[in-house]
């Protein structure tokens, strides 16, 4: 019985080594902007998305995997409404950080767990995280200290390193807002006996 994730994400990866897991990685190829598009021109709530992004990344990897377990996971961030995506540049990272300085937004994380083709469990957790009201000088700064690691996360920060300087209240899960609610994953896991108990 092996672990997959199917996911690109080296956060992710790093979490999952981090709790002595044994797994391999396959990234499910999956065009994530159209779906997320679709999503909201349905009205679909953020948590929805997320966990539809997470179960077809998962479904994408497991018919091939027989009895293996696979892990999808996404993760969206929302402020006043808007659904951003990872920046592509540091410009557009720029603009993530200035339209959410001063501000709340919720990292909504969705993992899941397929086995034989089919999503056998699903969790969602939200986080809130409160950015201080920072100067254009201090984005400037951030960014040339940060480097293009930003590209890598939708909110163009890594909580665990220097992002943590952006903000003034954190509400929520490390893990969940590190974009893999790990906790309970851990406990369906041990349940299907992927881990000892």
């Amino acid at each position: 019985m092996t672990l997959i994730l199917a996911s690109a994400s080296p956060s992710r990866a790093a979490m999952l080594r981090s709790a002595g897991l044994d797994f391999s990685v396959q990234p499910a190829r999956v065009d994530e902007s159209e779906i997320k598009l679709a999503l909201q021109a349905e009205g679909a709530p953020p948590s929805e998305a997320a966990t539809a992004l997470a179960e077809l990344k998962a479904q994408r990897v497991s018919p091939s995997a027989g009895s293996d377990f696979i892990i999808g996971a996404d993760q969206m961030l929302v402020c006043e409404g808007r659904w951003y995506d990872k920046p592509d540049t540091m410009q557009g990272a720029r603009a993530h950080l200035q339209a959410l300085r001063g501000k709340t937004h919720e990292l909504v994380s969705a993992v899941v767990l397929a086995r034989g083709g089919g999503i056998i469990w699903r969790h969602v957790d939200v986080a809130r995280l409160t950015m201080r009201n920072f100067s254009d000088d201090f984005v400037d700064a951030y960014l040339a200290q940060a480097g293009e690691a930003v590209l890598s996360s939708v909110g163009a920060y890594q909580l665990e390193g220097l992002g943590v300087q952006l903000f003034s209240r954190i509400q929520g899960d490390f893990f969940t807002i590190l974009g893999l609610p790990l906790l309970p994953l851990l406990d369906i896991l041990r349940e299907n006996r992927v881990l000892r108990a």
